[in-house]
């Protein structure tokens, strides 16, 4: 929050000047003195006064004798030239302005010298005290390891204290014998030093092999809200190759991470203060003038409509802060093939700039960085994570990159993809000590959760400017508030890149320009949206048609057949596909009609069910008798697609692409507990599991549900097991 201006009454001026002022009250006094007939025994008296005051002040600042001699010989003379040009009413003549003028000169230069001098020595009293402190501070820190580990051939190198007093490093060459300290040392050092809460221990690796650094953290920074800094000067335009802000070390140093290289991965418990973070981070990137910010949410776009508002609603931003949003499965499909097609189109496009001496596009205003934010990733089904994995994998050189947010840093939530190619790690705070080591990948086990106990705080690890991945440290990350959000997005509005035109030629990208007409009517829809939306929602409305069987948006984007685990491509008119000749209407929602429809249409069989003729070729035999007869089907049914699926993954397509069991059961006629159970039983058939462990959020509220997504690679699965 913006701090109200105080008064400050300090004098902010150097020795030199402070002489200067007392020569021109002298010379001032004198001369309008000299025309009121002002008695000369005043100037005297002033002059007095003033050695006085000045013998008094350096006396109470411990200062050389010398030095106190000086400065009173500098007011007496001052008080002396005063009263001579009042006695003889000479301040206007020449001669006077000349001895005056000397007077000046040897003031100023005698006051340059003093304070020169009294700043040396006060380098050297500080010098000698910190010496004799990390001295002693050494000796207690060899015989402490000593003493606790039993090492032999370990030296203290070094104890240097912290700019914030908030602590101190110690630097130690361990014996070749014992290179590392044991795993139990942070909590056997913090209970001998007896640090206060909020204190701790940290211990990183040093610049050689064989040297540590043991950080002690003796005095608690954390504990307090940190507001964002949003001084004018806080908002000046940076660049992403500067990092992003994200809080306070426990040092007081800012904690910044770098994400032109490489991806982020966030983790953080339900109220550990992990989506203000989130804002945080996008509060840093959008401060800068060379990136362009994406957000997926599929579960209402809570990281996105703070940042919006300002253009949406309050009209006070002439564009978007965020550049596109997939706020629902299907949008999300759209931006990440728009995103996939553009990284293909930078590799081929921007040839000429791979090929320097970087292999790695240089951004600025003109080619900016896109930065993608994808929040509850266990929401996203596998097919859009297997999306994601690509974008992870192939966008570094053309710098699109992803910061992925999620509960936990397990496989149940975070791909593989996306923990190996995510260097940058951010966790917030954990219950579980092993929640860290599945996050960080060396050092999780020297930290103590207890480092991090309040809300806000956590630990990171990024990449240092040698490209050296550093442990894990805790730190307390920056509030934002709303407000202060409304405030910053005004500000931020003027300085949004656009994409160039070689990322916006692709098939995908045009359905980029008209992607506000599709969302806005979502985000906002009992809002009146300002004037400064229509020049992004005043043209046609272009949507992708969806794929019959999977429901996902075919925007003639080339994908990979492997990476999307769909088993076939979602370009139109390729196997994988079924058209308007398979007698579906092609562009249309899948339906259970439908459905039957194309599995009733011929086909050849093949796999175990060997070679058919006649009527047999005609004929899909249903594998799955038991789960069709317990969904109330007949055995000899030809669609092994049992009827219950079908129904449910209707209505939830209806529905938006996702829905609650009980608002499922209602729709269909069924009690709530029966249809759980059997739709549960039919997708353990194919081997399907529900993303998010079965819990799915419409809006802010998250119960047991079904993903549109999950039920039609049900379907897909069984009509691919004949």
């Amino acid at each position: 929050m913006a701090r109200a201006p105080a008064l400050d009454w300090g004098w902010k001026t150097s020795p030199a000047v402070d002489a200067a002022l007392v020569a021109g009250g002298a010379y001032s006094v004198a001369a309008v003195g000299a025309l009121s007939a002002m008695p000369a025994t005043q100037a005297l008296t002033v002059g007095g006064i003033g050695a006085a005051a000045q013998a008094a002040a350096d006396l109470y600042q411990r200062r050389p004798g010398w030095h106190i001699t000086a400065r009173c010989a500098a007011w007496l003379t001052a008080g002396g030239w005063t009263a001579q040009a009042l006695a003889d009413h000479t301040a206007l003549t020449w001669q006077a302005a000349g001895w005056w003028a000397a007077g000046t000169a040897a003031g100023i230069t005698l006051a340059r010298g003093l304070a020169r001098t009294e700043n040396a020595a006060r380098e050297q009293r500080t010098s000698r005290r910190l010496q004799v402190w990390a001295n002693t501070r050494a000796r207690e820190w060899h015989e402490r390891l000593e003493r606790l580990f039993r090492l032999e051939g370990h030296t203290v190198e070094g104890v240097m204290p912290w700019k914030s007093n908030a602590g101190y490093t110690v630097r130690v060459a361990m014996p070749s014998t014992t290179p590392q300290l044991p795993a139990d040392a942070v909590r056997k050092l913090a209970t001998d030093l007896k640090l206060p809460r909020g204190g701790g221990i940290q211990i990183t690796d040093g610049l050689v092999y064989g040297e540590i650094h043991i950080r002690v953290t003796i005095k608690d920074v954390m504990s307090e809200d940190l507001p964002l800094p949003d001084s004018p000067e806080d908002l000046t335009v940076t660049s992403t190759y500067g990092g992003l802000p994200l809080g306070l070390q426990p040092d007081a140093q800012e904690a910044r991470i770098g994400v032109v290289d490489d991806c982020a991965l966030f983790v953080g418990q339900v109220g550990s203060g992990k989506t203000n973070v989130v804002n945080v981070a996008n509060a840093g990137a959008l401060r800068t003038n060379d990136t362009v910010v994406m957000h997926i949410d599929v579960t209402g776009a809570g990281i996105s409509l703070p940042w919006l508002r300002a253009w949406a609603v309050d009209g006070t931003s002439e564009v978007p802060l965020i550049d596109y949003v997939g706020d629902t499965e299907e949008e999300a499909h759209i931006l990440c093939d728009f995103l996939i097609a553009g990284i293909g189109a930078r590799k081929s496009g921007h040839q000429d700039l791979l090929s320097g001496e970087d292999d790695k596009l240089t951004v600025g205003p003109d080619l900016p960085e896109v930065l993608l934010v994808v929040d509850e990733i266990a929401e996203l089904s596998p097919r859009l994570l297997a999306k994601l994995d690509t974008i992870v994998n192939t966008g570094r050189a053309v710098r699109v990159r992803v910061i992925i947010c999620g509960l936990r840093a397990t496989q149940d939530v975070i791909t593989a993809a996306m923990k190996k190619q995510s260097r940058v790690r951010v966790g917030m705070r954990v219950s579980d000590p092993e929640e860290l080591s599945h996050l960080f990948p060396t050092g999780a086990a020297r930290l103590d959760p207890k480092a991090a106990p309040g809300r806000g705080c956590g630990f990171f690890s990024a990449p240092d400017a040698e490209d050296i991945i550093s442990d894990p440290a805790p730190y307390k990350a920056y509030r934002i508030t709303p407000k202060v959000i409304q405030r910053l997005a005004a500000a931020y509005g003027g300085r949004r890149p656009r994409l160039e035109a070689e990322f916006l030629d692709t098939a995908p990208a045009r359905y980029y320009a008209s992607r506000w007409g599709r969302v806005l009517p979502r985000l906002y829809k009992s809002k009146t949206l300002a004037p400064t939306t229509v020049p992004y929602t005043d043209m046609e409305i272009l949507r992708p048609p969806l794929d019959e069987v999977t429901g996902i948006p075919d925007t003639g984007a080339e994908t990979d057949e492997g990476a999307g685990g769909d088993g076939a491509s979602s370009k139109p008119g390729t196997p994988g596909r079924r058209t308007a000749s398979g007698g579906v209407p092609a562009g249309k929602r899948f339906g259970s009609d439908a459905l039957t429809a194309l599995l009733n249409s011929p086909r050849t069989p093949s796999g175990p069910q060997g070679e058919a003729t006649g009527e047999d070729r005609t004929v899909i035999h249903a594998q799955f008798g038991r789960v069709v007869a317990q969904t109330g089907g007949p055995a000899d049914r030809p669609d092994p697609v049992p009827r219950l699926l079908l129904d449910a993954h209707q209505a939830v397509t209806e529905a938006g692409g996702r829905l609650h069991t009980g608002d499922l059961s209602t729709r269909l006629g069924l009690d709530a507990v029966a249809l759980g159970k059997e739709l549960s039983q039919i997708l353990k058939t194919v081997g399907v599991e529900r993303p998010g462990i079965g819990s799915v959020r419409i809006g802010e509220v998250s119960k047991s549900g079904y993903l549109a997504a999950t039920l039609a690679e049900a379907i897909t699965r069984y009509r691919n097991t004949q």
